[in-house]
């Protein structure tokens, strides 16, 4: 184990019980209904694009961790289309963060390529 995995933590090793799940009576809320939700998806194969699909399709936004796919497969080139398609179709927004993360927008969604900050 290197020094910045001993800083950072292992990347790969991310899960579900990562996230804190914050409780929202501690926050002032204006509304208990939400217009779109974000969804943290993960993408081993072909099967899991439909619930991604399904939830652009719904004007949800979806973030996918791709890191379990190999990056020499066609399978990424195929999924990536796929999802690009339902961007195009809902006139929504794709973006992949690095080798590991897809970001799809719906309907009047627009991801910024700039990074906030420095």
């Amino acid at each position: 184990m290197g020094l910045m995995s001993a800083i950072l933590g292992d990347r790969d090793a991310t899960t579900a019980e990562d996230y804190v799940e914050l409780n929202l009576d501690d926050f002032d809320t204006a509304s208990s209904e939400a217009a779109m939700e974000v969804h943290i998806a993960e993408i081993q194969g072909q099967q899991d694009v439909i619930a991604i699909k399904d939830a652009v399709y719904d004007g949800d936004l979806v973030v996918a961790d791709i890191t379990r796919l190999r990056t020499e497969d066609t399978t990424v080139d195929r999924i990536t289309n796929e999802l690009q398609q339902v961007a195009r179709e809902v006139d929504g927004d794709i973006v992949q963060k690095g080798d590991d993360q897809i970001l799809v927008a719906p309907t009047g969604v627009k991801v910024s390529r700039e990074k906030l900050g420095r």
